[in-house]
């Protein structure tokens, strides 16, 4: 019970007792009052009565003095009157019923009132010649009390009514700063921190107003630390602090993870950026001459690379930079590169540099399993060949072993996948998520989605999914994806959450976002629940749409998590604004997993730090190892999930029968 709804029964039941007290006092004086005025009205009739007939009794002239006794006995307030001898005898008497009116019976038993009775002598001379004797009528006195009593109860039920509303009116405005305490501390449990500016003038409230505006203080101060800690630890070690890009070690991290990949078949671009003359741009014109030109070509590589999500772009040192797009097609090499080369004759006529000669590209592509090694060793010789081709020159060398029987050109990508929405040609696999302490507890099956080829091998989302973006196609992929998933029964499955990857661009289709809704509103029982995931990188150029689609799916008990967390170098202040269900933490930091001393190891402890005061859960993918399993149990890490649980299989295969 609330605090409010017991100070009003409090005070209604001191009310109550007041009001009990007074009207059982009121009572009691009325009554009181009323036998006095009975016992006095009938002594004074006695003997007013007595006198007047005097005369008429010494001159024995009974019928004056039965008129008078009638007289007086007709106004009706009395029981009986009698006129009786100097022997006793009965000379008139005149005699009413005691019938009382318009009072319960109830009151009648409980209130005692009993009617007085009197008597005068009758004189003759100096000889009593008789007595009158007089009885007042209870009835009337009845009447009055009853009357007395039901005022006094009104009046008193409207005061209990005036107190009542007052009261509760007076509480709610002397309660409001606990209400506001109670809303800040449910605040804090959201990681949302309120203050309460106005103050109370009451002494307790105000204490402890000013109580929870110090803790919401600190706890706000202490998950800042525990942001700023973390982000520190990643920025020291994948950090480059003069162009905001990724060091060397971030780029060999997460290029390493992304051709480490066993689950598709791979293909791509990696591009070496070599600046010239660097050292002679400081000398000549200072190091924050060199330190801004660094930041105008990091600027140019962000912008020539904008369109790529996964894109991977790091400061490797001095003046080289790489450029990492897995899953890109190789003919974009060409037009990467030339373009960076383009931009660099552009920059050059900005005098920012001391030669016109900016620097050369290298580009090396691949359709199949490679090294970073090998990757680097052939964009370097490219780098070593585009210096021949002349100032800001480019090259591009392909790695000869090539998938086979996979679409060479734009167009035939594009009739590849349009035949394969057509014929609804989507194979999708299934991996389980599970509990780190607890390997035998699924949390969720991760979808992946592959197309099924003419001569039905089947082909990789990490092959198609780049493309099929770029040709706007990919709302029409999830759709088909999200259908089959909405047909499977929770029953037959090892869990009944299901994770879908979604591309913010089929977010930005108005059409599917209308369909995605009106379906999720008319899906059956039996259906799993669905967790949209999305990667970090589209999420966070998409907030405000994200967090939309987010409260929508969440309103319908359904959820959203962030996929592939770590590969973008955002604040993590804005987890608590997005607020996903879990995140997963990029297999490159994973992959770094090997000894205690690990940088990795300091920023997934630091993620899970923050992440768990925020409820959010932080799943690793990628994990392919019992040390891995132990060291992510010790980090405190909620679930895993990678080839050492189970690999990715078709989800046919889970369905029990």
């Amino acid at each position: 019970m609330t605090l409010y709804r017991q100070l009003i029964i409090f005070t209604l039941a001191l009310f109550f007792i007041l009001f009990t007290g007074t009207w059982l006092a009121k009572i009691e004086t009325t009554r009181t009052f009323l036998a006095d005025q009975l016992e006095s009205h009938a002594q004074d009739t006695a003997t007013s009565l007595a006198l007047s007939i005097t005369q008429y009794v010494i001159e024995k002239d009974m019928p004056t003095i039965e008129s008078m006794i009638n007289a007086v006995f007709d106004r009706g307030y009395y029981g009986s009157i009698q006129l009786s001898d100097i022997r006793g005898d009965i000379l008139i008497e005149r005699n009413l019923d005691v019938t009382i009116e318009n009072v319960p019976p109830w009151f009648i038993r409980w209130i005692t009132l009993e009617a007085p009775d009197a008597s005068a002598s009758v004189m003759s001379g100096w000889n009593q010649a008789g007595s009158v004797y007089v009885k007042s009528h209870s009835g009337y006195a009845y009447k009055t009390l009853w009357e007395d009593v039901i005022r006094t109860t009104i009046w008193f039920v409207a005061c209990g009514i005036f107190v009542l509303a007052a009261g509760s009116m007076g509480l709610r405005v002397l309660l409001k700063p606990l209400v506001l305490a109670e809303r800040q501390a449910d605040a804090i449990c959201r990681k949302e921190y309120e203050i309460q500016k106005r103050i109370p003038w009451t002494i307790e409230l105000k204490r402890v107003v000013e109580a929870m505006n110090r803790m919401t203080n600190k706890v706000k101060e202490m998950f800042e630390e525990q942001v700023v800690l973390a982000e520190g630890l990643r920025e020291r070690a994948y950090h480059d602090p003069l162009t905001g890009l990724g060091n060397r070690r971030y780029f060999e991290t997460q290029v390493s993870a992304r051709l480490d990949r066993r689950d598709s078949v791979t293909k791509g671009i990696l591009l070496l950026v070599k600046l010239n003359d660097l050292d002679k741009l400081n000398q000549n014109k200072g190091f924050q001459a060199g330190d801004a030109f660094l930041k105008r070509i990091a600027a140019q590589l962000q912008d020539a690379t904008r369109i790529c999500e996964s894109c991977v772009l790091s400061r490797l040192t001095g003046g080289d930079f790489g450029i990492f797009l897995p899953d890109a097609p190789s003919w974009d090499a060409e037009k990467i590169a030339g373009e960076i080369a383009t931009q660099m004759s552009r920059i050059a006529a900005e005098r920012l540099a001391v030669t016109d000669n900016i620097g050369y590209v290298g580009a090396a592509t691949y359709e199949s399993n490679v090294t970073l090694g090998r990757l680097l060793s052939e964009a370097d010789f490219a780098l070593a060949v585009a210096r021949q081709t002349g100032p800001n020159g480019w090259s591009v060398r392909a790695i000869t072993e090539e998938t086979d029987k996979m679409p060479l050109g734009q167009q035939q990508w594009k009739e590849l996948l349009e035949n394969a929405l057509r014929k609804r040609s989507i194979h999708l696999d299934a991996q389980p998520v599970v509990k780190t302490a607890e390997s035998n507890q699924i949390l969720h099956l991760e979808i992946f989605s592959r197309i099924i080829q003419e001569d039905g091998k089947l082909l990789s989302a990490g092959v198609f999914l780049p493309l099929a973006e770029r040709l706007k196609l990919m709302s029409s992929i999830d759709r088909i994806v999200i259908e089959e998933v909405m047909r499977l029964d929770r029953s037959q499955l090892d869990s009944g959450n299901i994770a879908v990857n979604l591309s913010p661009a089929s977010l930005k289709d108005g059409l599917f976002r209308q369909w995605l809704q009106s379906s999720l509103k008319s899906l059956p029982q039996s259906a799993p629940r669905i967790i949209f995931e999305f990667a970090e990188f589209g999420a966070l150029q998409n907030p405000e749409m994200v967090k939309e689609f987010s409260a929508f799916v969440r309103g319908l008990g359904h959820a959203m998590s962030l996929d592939h967390y770590g590969q973008s170098f955002s604040n993590l202040g804005y987890l608590k604004s997005i607020r996903p269900d879990y995140v997963k933490i990029d297999r490159a930091y994973t992959g770094e997993l090997k000894d205690k001393e690990s940088d990795s190891r300091f920023f997934i402890g630091s993620l899970c730090s923050v992440a768990h005061s925020i409820d959010i859960m932080v799943i690793a993918e990628g994990v392919e190892t019992e040390q891995q399993v132990q060291i992510l149990r010790e980090l405190n890490v909620d679930a895993i999930q990678g080839y050492v649980v189970d690999r990715p299989k078709s989800i046919r295969e889970m369905l029990r029968k």
